[in-house]
């Protein structure tokens, strides 16, 4: 087998390879001693790698090995790949404390702009949608993503980065109809408290695009929306596309798909030039808000559930 080329250690971003090790750590579930026991080093020597400290790229090609990734994926010349949500998560939340501005689509609305007690209803979809015979493991492994997400959103209310969010419209009304849920086949009164829950979801997306804050942009594409959804994170010195199967709305999947970042400019290029022409033909501040109040009033499932 050949050797990987390898780019100029002038142009390995370091500090961001050590990220990309820590994202996809967590991705496959294993602590640092966990690690440190297969490659025989300490826990300290793997925390220092996930702060950018490589010293013997034979190390690094042991690493993408015991991650079930590739060399190239950790240096970040290509593609980084991510098979679980878990580890899309962490990579999201590095590339957010990076970021001052984030153009989105995450089904049916971004994480960020959820309420307070979206995570709450967040646990139970995603335990009630997990496989039963994981037992302990799903519940472990749901926390873990639970304090990911936590933590990304209370970067997001104490930075105050701007965000661009594109939301579905008829992605919306899915989400109306059938409640923050991880499987419909729930008890007649949960089923009611999670629709509830759904509509009041919608209620704050409309609320924000009345007071229209400085920093939140939200635009409603009365259109088919990509099945995958995206985000682009801007930062001072590159912009890198994060797109993703997994989704956090009603009926929730995180254990099936492959995500995918990248920092490649055409592939930057191309969902920059979508999100552009999706962004003229969306309805937002005011006009958008209306538009909403009228699906919730015209979608009422609370009336209609057996």
């Amino acid at each position: 087998m050949s050797t990987p080329v390898l780019p100029p250690a002038s142009s390995i971003d370091y500090a961001d390879l050590g990220n990309r090790l820590k994202a996809y750590r967590i991705g496959a579930s294993l602590q640092a001693e966990d690690v440190a026991e297969q490659l025989g080093v300490s826990r300290a020597v793997v925390y220092r790698m996930e702060k950018g400290e490589i010293v013997k790229i034979e190390t690094l090609e042991r690493l993408a090995q015991l991650l079930n990734t590739s060399l190239a994926s950790l240096l970040g010349v290509e593609v980084e790949y991510y098979s679980n949500a878990l580890g899309l998560f962490e990579r999201m939340r590095q590339l957010e404390q990076t970021s001052d501005r984030i153009l989105a689509h995450f089904e049916p609305i971004s994480l960020l702009l959820t309420s307070d007690e979206y995570l709450t209803h967040l646990r139970e979809m995603l335990l009630e949608a997990s496989p039963k015979s994981q037992g302990k493991a799903r519940q472990g492994e749901v926390e873990d993503m639970l304090t990911i997400l936590a933590e990304r959103r209370r970067f997001f209310e104490q930075r105050r980065m701007s965000i661009v969010s594109l939301i579905g419209m008829r992605e919306l009304e899915r989400f109306v109809l059938t409640g923050l849920v991880g499987r419909v086949d729930l008890p007649h009164e949960v089923r009611m408290q999670r629709v509830r829950a759904a509509r009041n979801e919608v209620v704050r997306i409309a609320d924000l695009m009345e007071s229209e804050p400085l920093n939140v942009q939200i635009g409603l594409i009365d259109d088919a929306m990509p099945s995958s959804t995206f985000q682009l994170f801007s930062g001072n010195q590159r912009t890198v596309l994060a797109v993703s199967p997994f989704r956090l709305g009603e009926l929730p999947n995180v254990r099936n798909g492959i995500a995918t970042v990248t920092a490649s400019p055409e592939a930057v290029r191309l969902y920059e030039d979508m999100i552009g022409r999706l962004w003229k033909s969306a309805y937002k501040g005011r006009t958008g808000a209306q538009r909403l109040r009228r699906l919730l009033e015209r979608v009422d499932p609370l009336t209609e559930l057996p």
